[in-house]
């Protein structure tokens, strides 16, 4: 089994596909104002968005997108007005992180994690 995509709600499809495009996804499925999808830069993951008349409450939702070099892609992002509410931090799980939201308040979290991602030190063998 594999993780095809994961699709978002969104309050405005419109203004969020041209957030994503600046993160750096690929618009493959342009279906606006109710629906897109995106390919990933990296792998086979999609992601997609679809219009909703009101966003979830409570926690609300994160999506981690991870980047081999975390610290330059986040400076990439600053230069083009995305902004964000942690910048690259080593965690004590191994994986570094910076932190913001998008524009309907979705978590969004780049990370590097490497080998850790899949294989940290406390990993359960079956």
């Amino acid at each position: 089994m594999d993780l095809n995509q994961i699709t978002i709600p969104s309050l405005d499809v419109e203004k969020a596909t041209e957030f994503y495009k600046t993160l750096g996804l690929h618009l493959i499925v342009d279906a606006a104002p109710r629906y897109v999808r995106f390919e990933c830069p990296d792998g086979n993951s999609t992601f997609s968005i679809h219009k909703v008349d009101a966003m979830p409450q409570g926690n609300g939702i994160t999506i981690y997108f991870e980047d081999d070099n975390l610290d330059d892609l986040v400076t990439n992002l600053q230069k083009k007005g995305i902004r964000f509410t942690q910048l690259p931090e080593d965690q004590t799980y191994l994986w570094r992180e910076a932190r913001l939201q998008d524009l309907d308040g979705n978590n969004i979290i780049l990370f590097h994690a490497g080998e850790n991602r899949k294989n940290p030190p406390w990993r359960v063998n079956s």
